[in-house]
């Protein structure tokens, strides 16, 4: 299995997970078993036209590839780079304004904005449209409110998917990006763990336990101002890791851990279940969507890890063929293994211009 492979299946397995998840959150199990039968949802909830699709938290972690492209890009060609995580408000911004108005009044910094489904309207986290509607984003230095949702976590996996050689500054750019939106410590603390890890299985073939083993002291070297929300997030991450291996039924580990509305919950169930199922993405995925909450971000985190794990070709063609973008998202994550360069001159995308 090569790099390319693995970070095909790390996005494949984001988007699949938070397709799977997606017709589910925020349904009682109650109402997943009886809309689902006994195992619940373990295939898409497909569209009359054949088609799975995934939420607003997938487009942003799709625009967050293509804006480190981006910055990498602008690096090589004019030789000048601002830190990369300031280059994410602008392609948040496009999807703003693609979900507020037909057209932006500027040129797209995205390429993939030529997709409608970019711009669908599908489960929007409040506090990422509040932000964006203010025009300014936050910091971790300067918080811009005290949330700590689960909505900031996708964006972080493009991170881990692109560095690999400084797990100080994965960490700290994965703590930026997410402190754009949500201002919690443990929020952006999540996020910047979700990106070393996926690095750690990405870039040295570590397992998901020795990925996550590997990540959680160097959270404490890297953030030593924030021990109490390290210690806070190494706890839940490491009730997850036991609750793997222990004998509670699938539900009650999860429950165990919370529903997963909050960013360490839902990092700690993603966890949980892709270490249960470790060489079966189904399995995870399943696991993590059929539960009364966060659905489609555990099943999301699930499906990136074990995607890592065990890369594009091992995922099932049912998960695959009819994914929305499919073809898209494998074009953006073979960019990502070859850190393709992009044009950085003139209008972007002229067909959205036109």
């Amino acid at each position: 299995m090569d790099k390319r492979d693995r970070i095909r299946g790390a996005m494949i397995g984001c988007a699949a997970g938070d397709a799977l998840g997606y017709p589910v959150e925020a349904l009682s199990e109650a109402t997943i078993v009886e809309r689902y039968g006994l195992r619940g949802i373990t295939d898409y909830d497909l569209d009359e036209n054949g088609t799975a699709h995934f939420t607003a938290d997938t487009q942003l972690m799709l625009l967050s590839a293509n804006a480190i492209l981006y910055a990498h890009t602008r690096g090589a060609l004019r030789g000048i780079m601002a830190p990369v995580y300031t280059y994410f408000p602008h392609f948040y911004m496009d999807w703003y304004l693609l979900q507020t108005e037909k057209r932006p009044h500027r040129p797209y910094f995205a390429w993939i904005n030529a997709y409608p489904a970019l711009s669908a309207k599908r489960a929007l986290s409040p506090t990422v449209v509040k932000v964006a509607a203010s025009e300014k984003f936050g910091s971790m230095d300067k918080p811009i409110n005290d949330s700590k949702g689960s909505a900031c976590l996708l964006r972080a996996v493009p991170i881990g998917l692109s560095y690999s050689h400084d797990p100080a500054y994965i960490l700290d750019l994965g703590a930026n990006t997410a402190a754009l939106t949500h201002g919690h410590e443990l929020a952006w603390m999540s996020s910047a763990a979700l990106a070393l890890i996926v690095s750690h299985i990405i870039h040295t073939e570590l397992s998901i336990t020795e990925a996550v083993n590997k990540t959680l002291p160097v959270l404490y070297e890297t953030f030593p101002d924030s021990r109490k929300a390290v210690n806070e997030l190494s706890s839940t991450i490491h009730s997850a890791m036991s609750l793997a291996t222990s004998a509670a039924s699938d539900l009650d580990a999860i429950h165990a851990l919370g529903k997963g509305w909050v960013a360490d919950e839902a990092l700690a169930i993603g966890i949980l279940c892709a270490l249960r199922h470790e060489n079966d993405i189904a399995g995870a995925m399943t696991f993590a969507a059929n539960h009364g909450g966060d659905s489609n971000t555990t099943a999301a985190i699930a499906g990136t890890l074990v995607g890592a794990r065990v890369g594009f070709n091992a995922i099932p063609d049912r998960f695959v063929d009819r994914l929305e973008l499919v073809d898209v998202i494998l074009e953006l994550a073979d960019d990502v293994t070859t850190d393709c360069p992009m044009y950085d001159w003139g209008p972007r995308n002229p067909a959205l211009q036109s």
